[in-house]
């Protein structure tokens, strides 16, 4: 188990640098910088952005400083603006450690902040949970326990019920679960709920009201509750077949004990392969919604960053969104050998 845990912990280090560089390249091959408004018009003149420029050390060279290397000087090859990011280098004279210490950065939009006091640290005299991470943070555990405690009875009641009524009422909710985007069921919902019948406000300006993160909740987690559903029910109708059901079955224990105990059990592996990724899912695929529904989150601000180039806000974002989704699949291998003691992770 040690082994295995330092092992996945230890690929980490590539998988984040390789998730870095990508997101490096793709960013800066979008026209325009973090001081321009677009590649026609400038926000500030051209003396004011060089002194930017090096300000937030966006005067060095990208990748590697060869230059700097063909004089010896081997530290100043790596003083670069990715490993600058990465590792740490010097800014505006002064040494500042990377995204390994747990820096993301300052923020080129909003000026005299950090990436993590603006996502990270919560409005004064409020929980770590108002502040912007956290407010993401709620929104997917809500989707994820909204898709669970729905899909899973959904796929079992289905399952046990095949090729019934219930059983194809859950396939179509499943299927248009699946099928329709997230953005296009936020609207039909809005148009219901905010329009027609005004139980909520299209745009909250409040989040403190529990009611007012139903319909959020709702639509971000209505995908993974279709999945759940189509799985578990797969999964059910396999688990249903085997000789050790039958066996359970003439040894005359109770239906309930045989559904819970044997079949649901052996059933709900394939279940929390998905769970895991999923929950990372839920918190950084959130962009859309919180976007349509002005949710004051994590996901809503790395959208505002796109649009301005703002680019230690685009790599923080990137990087923890995509550490969250290692540690998740981490996780769901260790919960395997819970459900399945013949499981073993080497």
């Amino acid at each position: 188990m040690a082994r295995f845990l330092i092992r996945r912990l230890l690929w980490l280090i590539p998988v984040m640098f390789v998730v870095a560089a990508i997101t490096f390249i793709l960013m800066h091959a979008a026209p325009g910088g973090p001081f321009d408004k677009d590649p026609q018009q400038r926000q500030v003149d051209a003396i004011t952005q060089k002194r930017l420029n090096a300000q937030f050390g966006l005067d060095k060279e990208m990748w590697l400083d060869f230059p700097a290397l063909m004089q010896g000087n081997v530290v100043g090859f790596f003083d670069t603006q990715f490993f600058t990011y990465m590792i740490g280098g010097t800014v505006n004279g002064e040494w500042r450690c990377g995204f390994i210490c747990g820096n993301m950065g300052p923020s080129f939009r909003q000026r005299g902040m950090t990436v993590q006091q603006i996502v990270l640290d919560p409005p004064e005299g409020k929980s770590p949970w108002d502040s912007k991470a956290g407010y993401s943070l709620r929104l997917g555990l809500l989707a994820l326990i909204f898709a669970v405690v729905v899909g899973i009875p959904m796929g079992v009641i289905s399952a046990l019920r095949q090729n019934t009524a219930v059983d194809y009422a859950s396939l179509f909710i499943a299927t248009s679960g699946v099928t329709v985007p997230s953005f296009v069921m936020g609207i039909f919902l809005i148009i219901i709920f905010a329009v027609w019948f005004h139980l909520i406000p299209v745009v909250p300006r409040d989040w403190s009201d529990p009611t007012v993160w139903i319909l959020p909740a709702v639509v971000l987690g209505f995908g993974l509750l279709a999945q759940t559903a189509r799985l578990t029910r797969a999964s059910m109708l396999e688990v249903m077949r085997q000789d050790y059901i039958r066996t359970a079955r003439a040894k005359g224990l109770s239906n309930r004990m045989v559904i819970v105990r044997h079949m649901l059990k052996n059933a709900m592996i394939p279940v929390v392969t998905i769970m895991g990724p999923a929950l990372a899912a839920l918190v950084t695929g959130s962009f859309i919604i919180e976007t349509m529904f002005g949710f004051p989150g994590w996901g809503r601000q790395f959208v505002l960053a796109i649009s301005q180039r703002d680019y230690s806000m685009i790599l923080a974002t990137t990087l923890v969104f995509a550490l969250l989704i290692q540690i998740a699949n981490i996780t769901v291998d260790l919960v395997y050998t819970f459900l399945d003691p013949r499981m073993k992770v080497s």
